[in-house]
């Protein structure tokens, strides 16, 4: 597969076959997903693999959509992307080297959880990343540490569905270009 053919194919799942995701698999995944590049290398993102009675617990942290838990219940496994706060951005002194400001870990974190995506994908796993649910709960409910931030939920299995591509908008409204 190449990586056109990656990007264009990966779709967001939210039905999943009841059949679990093996653990080796998820640790290929993140070893991939670990090239992303970030902020002056640092690295701050960091996964948390949810199963389980916990997952079931995850499931209820979704007062904002509820059918986000319906797609978490669903999911063998969820996937809680998680930042080292206070490092992408900034200086070893703590000031900011960019005007985004901690704007910048938000970046950090999409751009792994892309490639974590695409790296499932590749691996036959589907996935999709929310964003809607109820941090607090969700944070407390897995005990992320007060250096960490939690910054998205991303249910991982085997597809059950094969959703086709939505409509995309054309390159000439999406490019321009400037001299």
């Amino acid at each position: 597969m190449t990586a056109n053919e990656c990007i264009r194919e990966r779709r967001s799942i939210r039905k999943f076959a009841n059949r679990p995701v093996p653990h080796e698999v998820l640790a290929q995944i993140v070893t991939t997903a670990s090239y992303a590049p970030s902020w002056k290398n640092t690295q701050i993102t960091r996964y948390i693999a949810v199963e389980g009675d916990k997952k079931a617990a995850l499931a209820k942290c979704t007062k904002l959509y509820p059918g986000n838990g319906t797609i978490i219940e669903n999911a063998p496994m969820v996937i809680a992307i998680t930042i080292v706060k206070g490092r992408s951005g900034y200086e070893r002194d703590g000031s900011f080297s960019t005007p985004k400001g901690s704007g910048w870990q938000m970046y950090d974190a999409g751009v792994a959880s892309e490639a974590f995506c695409l790296s499932a994908y590749e691996q036959g796993l589907g996935t999709v990343i929310l964003g809607l649910y109820d941090e607090k709960d969700a944070a407390e409910l897995l005990e992320i540490p007060e250096d960490r931030e939690l910054i998205a939920l991303i249910p991982i299995g085997y597809p059950d569905e094969t959703p086709n591509a939505p409509r995309r908008k054309t390159v000439e409204d999406l490019l321009s270009y400037q001299s």
